[in-house]
């Protein structure tokens, strides 16, 4: 009886060693399992990615072109089993007849090369001969065009536009109006004085000078008489010119706003009633004492005071041109001063014959008073 129930203790304590342990070993295969369902979920979501789709097939491609340029090396060895050929006759050849009439078939071969690299070096100086002939065609201007747009689209300079239908304000050209369009870019060059050559002309523009002769169907050499028109093949207008047509050459004198009390031209007096005088310039009123600047780089010529202008200062540029401020309140520049565009030479007043503080502003084109509407930028 004993026995019996040390048999059954030992049963019960052998299964409470074991029960714990099993526990245990489901618990840890069973996080084992749930810890690879998770990476092989993972592997599987980030294949379904758009971006590993991309690397894979990346790296197939990269696999299949390797495996295909090797494919196509391998086809193109060539075989020394195949390296054979020749000539070959029913009959053993007679080699000295065989080998005239090879040398002959070489030469028709050779000549037949020569006549057309002949024919193909004629042709390019045909070509070359037509691209230095110029022709034109005519271009009537639409609404909203502006050179540079119609330039553009005949695959020329704006400066071959304006200069070849002597365009002198580029602002002003109007729908309706017909432009010459030349089939090359260039300038039209009036000659100054007799005995000027195309080789001198073109050296002047740094441009080709055999274009330039061919496109005037003169000679390198061919002294010309002044007032002969060229046109110089990819010739550009000098700044000056650019900017004068293109209305940007002089910087407005006043950096604040104004207002325009006077424009250029005929205009009733405002010291003679009824009568009809000219103003050489344009008035801008603006409150006594505001900075007047240099409208263009350029050296003072003169300083000093008149009864029409009061304080007036004379400035001189390049390309024949001089600038008058007058009426100032004061000057803040001598003779002989070179100034810029950001140096202030004075401020404005109402000095002078004037009914009010303004600036008087002339421009000056070799001695003649020009509308500074047209040049100020």
């Amino acid at each position: 009886m004993s026995d019996k129930i040390d048999e059954k203790s030992l049963l019960k304590k052998c299964e409470a060693t074991v029960e714990p342990k099993s526990e245990k070993n489901c618990f840890i295969s069973g996080s084992f399992q749930a810890i690879m369902n998770k990476l092989v979920k993972s592997v599987v979501m980030s294949f379904k990615s758009n971006s590993v789709k991309i690397v894979c097939l990346s790296v197939l491609g990269f696999c299949a072109g390797v495996f295909l340029t090797c494919l196509l090396i391998t086809a193109r060895r060539p075989d020394s089993r195949h390296g054979v050929g020749g000539l070959e006759t029913s009959a053993e050849p007679e080699y000295e007849e065989n080998l005239s009439s090879l040398l002959a078939d070489v030469e028709k071969d050779i000549a037949a090369a020569d006549a057309v690299e002949e024919a193909a070096i004629a042709d390019a100086s045909l070509k070359d001969l037509d691209s230095s002939i110029i022709t034109y065609q005519t271009y009537r201007v639409k609404a909203g065009d502006m050179i540079g747009f119609i330039a553009d689209a005949f695959d020329v300079t704006q400066d071959t536009i304006i200069s070849v239908n002597n365009i002198r304000q580029s602002r002003l050209i109007q729908p309706g109006q017909y432009l010459k369009i030349p089939s090359m870019p260039g300038i039209i060059y009036t000659v100054k004085k007799n005995g000027e050559t195309p080789a001198t002309i073109a050296e002047k523009y740094k441009v080709n000078a055999e274009k330039c002769a061919n496109a005037n169907y003169v000679s390198l050499d061919t002294e010309l008489k002044a007032g002969t028109s060229l046109f110089i093949p990819d010739a550009e207008l000098d700044w000056a010119t650019r900017q004068e047509i293109n209305g940007d050459l002089f910087k407005k004198p006043i950096h604040a706003r104004y207002w325009l009390s006077s424009k250029y031209g005929w205009r009733d007096s405002p010291f003679n009633a009824g009568k009809r005088t000219f103003h050489g310039g344009i008035d801008m009123a603006i409150a006594s004492g505001t900075p007047v600047y240099a409208a263009l780089d350029g050296s003072v010529s003169a300083t000093g005071y008149n009864a029409t202008y009061g304080n007036y200062v004379i400035i001189t540029h390049h390309s024949g041109y001089k600038t008058l401020y007058g009426h100032l309140s004061s000057i803040n520049c001598r003779k002989g001063n070179f100034v810029y565009t950001n140096t202030m030479i004075g401020r404005v007043g109402s000095t002078g014959m004037s009914t009010g503080p303004h600036l008087h502003f002339t421009v000056y084109k070799n001695g003649k008073t020009i509308n500074p509407l047209v040049v100020l930028n």
